[in-house]
């Protein structure tokens, strides 16, 4: 960079006596780093996602991904950073380059939720990254195994109050991960009801979906897009939706504060795609504007309202102003839940 602006200082000089030809080649010369810039991208780009495959932050950036190669002409490419709440991969994506060539599938966990919970973080959620846009919102639905379920008389909302509250340490609660919604979800759940459930994280929703199908945990509030697949098939129970709505994807799921007589009870999910601090604006509005397009097709938009998720596409800016509200609000749960990771 220094080089550049030393050739650029003596051509200034020389322009003076040469006049308009010269002029024309300091004007090419200044002109590289946008022209560089421009010429983005020039080689597969890397979606972190911060979890393990399966879960609902991995159906998202595998819907956009194809998408964005088919408008940008290079693969966008989903590499799966597991661990740590989110934390190990947003992390690694706030520490990349500001290039554009590395950018994170972010959730309420990594950007909402986890700086008030984690005694440190590695990252500031706010000042090292550059919104890109929010991908879609998602309730959490409230499930159980089916099975054990039907062998509890397990059937509704009050009915797994009353049974955890008779047998207090005795139920299990999978969540993706500390600090994830999914896990803030349960423990609101927990603290609202005056019940107790042994937490058990695991790094994403993929591998806690299995140990809840597979009967080796009770419970789980998880997404609802990756969870739908199990309820349709019953092997999951569902009892309620966590948002502040109905799903018109589970229309017949009351709320958990329908369900359960929760005034206020709230903990839906979102997700969306960042870059690290830095980023040219030009390279975050080119894949917000891509991003926006492909979510407002037809196809994509029915298939992601089918599976409970709420497609959005906004621009850097109210993504941003999310991000802010976002962490105010989990603060909030986080102290009435008494949720903390150390």
């Amino acid at each position: 960079m220094h080089r550049i602006s030393l050739i650029t200082f003596n051509l200034r000089q020389t322009c003076r006596l040469l006049g308009t030809a010269c002029a024309l080649v300091l004007g090419a010369l200044i002109s590289l780093p946008s022209a560089a810039q421009g010429s983005w991208p020039n080689k597969p780009v890397r979606i972190v996602v911060p979890f393990a495959p399966g879960g609902t932050t991995d159906i998202l950036a595998r819907a956009v991904a194809p998408e964005l190669a088919k408008a940008f002409g290079q693969p966008f490419v989903v590499d799966n950073r597991a661990g740590a709440g989110g934390n190990v991969g947003a992390d690694l994506v706030a520490k990349s380059p500001a290039d554009g060539y590395t950018i994170l599938m972010g959730t309420v966990g990594t950007h909402g939720i986890n700086k008030s919970i984690y005694a440190k973080m590695p990252f500031d959620p706010q000042k090292d990254f550059a919104p890109i846009t929010l991908v879609a919102g998602v309730p959490n639905v409230m499930v159980m195994n089916a099975e054990k379920a039907a062998k509890l008389g397990i059937n509704t909302v009050p009915d797994f109050v009353k049974y955890a509250k008779a047998n207090p340490g005795k139920l299990s609660m999978a969540s993706s991960g500390n600090g994830t919604s999914i896990h803030l979800a349960g423990e609101l759940f927990k603290s609202k009801n005056g019940i107790f459930m042994t937490h058990i994280p695991y790094r994403g929703s993929g591998p806690a979906l299995l140990d809840l199908v597979g009967g080796n945990v009770d419970v789980m509030f998880d997404n609802l897009p990756s969870a739908m697949p199990q309820i349709k098939a019953g092997k999951l129970k569902a009892f309620a939706v966590t948002s502040a709505e109905r799903s018109s994807a589970m229309p017949e799921l009351p709320t958990v504060e329908e369900a359960g007589k929760l005034k206020g009870f709230e903990a839906s999910s979102w997700f969306g795609l960042l870059a690290p601090a830095g980023t040219p604006p030009d390279i975050v509005n080119r894949i917000q504007q891509e991003v926006a397009k492909a979510l407002a097709t037809p196809a994509i938009k029915e298939k992601m309202l089918a599976q409970g998720a709420i497609p959005s596409g906004n621009t850097p800016q109210q993504f941003a102003q999310l991000i802010d509200s976002e962490i105010t609000k989990w603060a909030q749960v986080v102290k009435v839940s008494g949720a903390k990771v150390d």
